[in-house]
């Protein structure tokens, strides 16, 4: 059996998440029914994310890795799979890893891309969250900092039995605002169930003026349901990056152009 890195960029629009789920369609599912055609029928696959994605949301590079009995040169098992991948599914780069090497597990961060879009766009509805209200980008700004460090987001995911903790460690929030674009970047350890979309929509919620900094330190002080009220949509967010070693982040762009920036 041999492991291999896999890089993926999809669009999430049409799947039920990164998740196999029973009569849904998943990413992880076309994958390895993907990889189940071209691999020997009886041939075990193991394909492992380096997390989940919930449906809807995007990744510009997903990480995971397959298992399989193969002696297919890494390059050839891309083209072959992006031969027969959804267009919205695609295979970056393949590469032949450490037998240990787990995509979820091995992890040190990740990194998400949120696209808030300042007008109405023919072309985009699927990839930003459009705010008619004019929101204050600089209260945004300065309130996002309380979310840095070590804190507990129970306010900010629903239960989820497959987490242990509700302690999340937020290494940096960066907000950029252009012409059409209020463009988020969290980089964390790693992230709860729907924790991204609850921290963009009660951020919103600041601009809009409607909450403050004292709120956001309650909601991390003590459990609320108020955050949940304000969950982004998903159409918005984008997977950016994981991070295994000391991979650097480049400067944050906006992943669709509504103008020339």
């Amino acid at each position: 059996m041999s492991r291999y890195k896999l890089y993926i960029e999809y669009d999430g629009t049409r799947y039920s998440g990164w998740q196999m789920q029973k009569d849904s369609k998943t990413i992880q599912g076309t994958l390895l029914s993907v990889a189940e055609e071209i691999f020997d029928s009886n041939n075990k696959i193991e394909l492992m994310g380096s997390g989940r994605t919930d449906a809807g949301v995007h990744a510009i590079e997903q990480i995971a890795h397959m298992e399989v009995k193969t002696m297919l040169a890494p390059e050839i098992i891309r083209l072959k799979m992006n031969d027969k991948l959804p267009h919205d599914i695609h295979l970056l780069e393949v590469e032949k890893t450490n037998p240990k090497f787990h995509a979820r597990h091995d992890a040190k961060m990740r990194s998400y891309v949120y696209q808030i879009s300042k007008r109405r766009t023919a072309f985009g509805k699927n990839y930003v969250w459009w705010i008619k209200d004019k929101l204050n980008f600089e209260a945004m700004k300065k309130t996002s900092i309380e979310f840095v460090g070590m804190h507990d987001f129970v306010s900010f995911t629903d239960d989820d039995k497959t987490e242990k903790s509700t302690k999340v460690l937020v290494k940096d929030i960066e907000l950029k605002e252009t012409s059409e674009l209020i463009l988020i970047r969290i980089k964390a350890s790693h992230f709860l169930w729907k924790q991204v979309r609850r921290i963009i929509g009660v951020l919103v919620e600041v601009g809009r003026g409607n909450l403050n900094e004292k709120n956001i330190i309650q909601f991390l002080k003590t459990y609320s349901d108020v955050p949940a009220k304000y969950t982004a949509p998903p159409s918005g967010l984008f997977l950016e990056k994981v991070i295994y070693h000391n991979e650097k982040i480049g400067e944050l762009k906006p992943v669709l152009l509504l103008n020339k920036e």
